[in-house]
This record gives C-alpha cells, structure tokens and sequence, in this order.
C-alpha cells in the first residue's frame, strides 16, 4: 500500500471512529433524557446492536450504491439496490439480535425466520428508520468532506493549469521578441556598423533578464523599466532621426507585475509602428504606480494602411496573461485616434 492511501486509509479510519462515537453518544443522551423510567441498560444493548448495523448499513451505501451508482448516474439501478439492501439489512439486524444479541441480555421469546422476513411493517419501524437516520447523517457529512475536497482539488488545479499557461504565454512571447532583437544585430553587422558591440551588450542585458528573471512569477516595476530602455536604446541602432521616443513615469510605489508584460507592448509598438512605417515615427510611453495601482500607457503612430492589422498585432497572449495572473482585476484598453495606436494597462498595486 502506497505511502498517500495508506494516509487516507488512516484518515478515514479516524474519521468513522470520531462520527460514530459522537453520533451512538447523543442516541445514549436523548434516550436518558426521554426514558428515565424504563430500563437504560436494556436500551443501551438494543441501540448499540442497532448502531453496529448503522455503520454496516452507511458505509455500503456510500462506498458501494453511491459511487459505483449514483455517482455513474444509473438512478434506476441504484433506487432498487437501496431498497433491496435496506430490507436485507433490517432482516440481518433483526436476525442478530434475536438470534445471538438478546440470549445474553435477556430473555424474550424467539420469533420464528418467516415471521421476522415477513413481518415488514415491524422491520420498517424498528430496524429500516433506525439505518436509514445513521445512513443519512453519515453520508450528508461524506458529501460535505467531499465537496470541501473536489473544491480543493478545482482550485489546486486551476492554479496548476493558470501556471502552465502562463509558462505557455511566456514562452511565446519570448522567443519572438528573441527573434527580432537577433534581426537588428545581424542588420547591423552586415554593415560593419561600430555600434554591433553596443547591440550585442544591451542584448546580453536582456537575455539575462528574459532568462532569470523572466522566469519568476513577478518583477519589480523598477526592473522592467530598466530592460525597456535597454531595448530601446537597442532599437534605436537601427532608426535614424525619423524616430522620436518619450517616456515619463513616476514611480511612487515600488510595485510588481508579471515579467515582460511592458517589454512585451514596447517590443509590439516598434514591430508594428516604427518597424512598418516609412515616415515619422513617435511612441510616447507613461508609467505611474501608487500603492493602489500600476498604469503602463504606451501609443504609436502608423501608417493607413496597417489599420487592418488591428487584430494580428499579437495583444491576445498579453491579454490572457493578464487575464490569468489578475483574473478580472484589471483593465486592458486598446484605442485607435487618427493614425495613433494606444494600449493602457492599469493593474492592482502588488509587492
């Protein structure tokens, strides 16, 4: 037996002992409280050949009709195995206690096995009621621990599942933006331009920071600030006047957010502004934090004839990043005035 079910064994071993004993012990309270007058040790002998049969009766019920049953959703055959076997049960009970309980406590007169099978009112009232209260009872707390478990189970796994896309999203993410930066070097290679050195080490920078910190759940704001104007000034190698950049911020806050977020639209504002525009290029970027939010606005000119783009500029793996790591917490606006693309991101305050 493995390590993990032997623990669950034993749980559920503890669990049965704790609900029986607590359950057989408010039967034993009620009966003091309601029969003072009758014979107490007597009661107690029945209700504890009666409790026996409960915990038999329960634990058939849920771990064999209700999982191999109701759970597979054969109501039908599940309806008529409950009844059959709570008739069975109530027979075995009754059997038990005339039979090899009452000779040791007392001395009534045996009924006869055709009158106790027989007999299905007396069955019904004094053995079928009692099994089906203890069944009850201990199958409602069954259901309760089980949904507080499968609730456990869901959350477990969706955060597994919102980690692995967000693995996924990243891994997507990266090596395109990888794939352009290695484009701007090579162009300028080709021209035995001085400035390659400078490139290649703004780009160890950056491969650093996409390879280790990339990797972690969160950055400082602080940090992707400082990658972005590497990749700017890396971006700027290739331009000539005909680039403007402005970038503002305000940093009262020192919060977080996921890795590459902003690198990820500054990267998409130059593929799709500056690196498909033949005229003046501008991208006007802001950044401010408070210790409620973060706001990242960046916006672009293009040219007329990308305005068809709108939907392949590749925004949709930010947004489900954003979707995974803030759930609904968070507003993602893309906007369009005359021949500027705009992208606001505002995102709760985290440290």
């Amino acid at each position: 037996m493995r390590i993990g079910t032997w623990k669950k064994y034993q749980s559920n071993i503890g669990f049965q002992i704790l609900f029986w004993t607590a359950l057989f012990m408010l039967i034993e309270a009620r009966n003091y409280g309601e029969y003072e007058d009758a014979n107490i040790q007597l009661i107690f002998y029945y209700d504890l050949c009666h409790w026996i049969f409960q915990i038999i009766s329960a634990n058939f019920i849920y771990y064999v009709l209700i999982k191999h049953f109701f759970d597979r959703k054969k109501y039908l055959s599940f309806l008529i195995i409950l009844l059959v076997s709570l008739y069975v049960f109530s027979v075995i009970n009754r059997l038990f206690i005339v039979y090899i309980a009452e000779p040791f406590f007392c001395n009534f007169p045996q009924d006869s096995i055709y009158s106790i099978v027989t007999d299905i009112r007396y069955l019904l009232i004094s053995y079928t009621f009692s099994i089906i209260t203890g069944a009850f009872a201990f199958v409602s707390v069954m259901f309760m621990l089980r949904y507080k478990t499968e609730k456990q189970n869901i959350t477990k796994l969706l955060k597994e599942k919102a980690e692995l896309e967000l693995k996924v999203l990243k891994s997507q993410l990266n090596p395109h933006f990888l794939f352009n930066t290695l484009n701007n070097i090579y162009s300028l290679s080709i021209i035995n331009s001085e400035k390659t050195s400078e490139s290649i080490s703004r780009l160890s920078e950056i491969l650093d920071y996409v390879l280790y910190k990339g990797q972690n759940k969160t950055v400082n704001i602080s940090d992707e600030i400082s990658i972005i104007d590497d990749y700017i000034e890396l971006e700027k190698l290739r331009y000539d006047e005909r680039l403007k950049i402005f970038k503002t911020q305000k940093l009262n806050s020192e919060n977080k957010i996921p890795p590459l977020l902003y690198l990820s639209l500054v990267e998409n504002s130059f593929k799709h502004g500056a690196g498909k525009s033949v005229g003046d290029i501008e991208i006007n970027i802001e950044i401010e934090t408070d210790e409620n939010q973060s706001v990242f606005r960046i916006k672009n000119t293009y040219s007329e004839t990308l305005k068809s783009e709108r939907e392949s500029l590749g925004l949709n793996n930010i947004e489900e990043q954003l979707k995974i790591f803030y759930e609904n917490q968070f507003e993602f606006n893309v906007s369009e005035i005359g021949n500027w693309f705009e992208i606001e991101i505002i995102t709760p305050a985290t440290e």
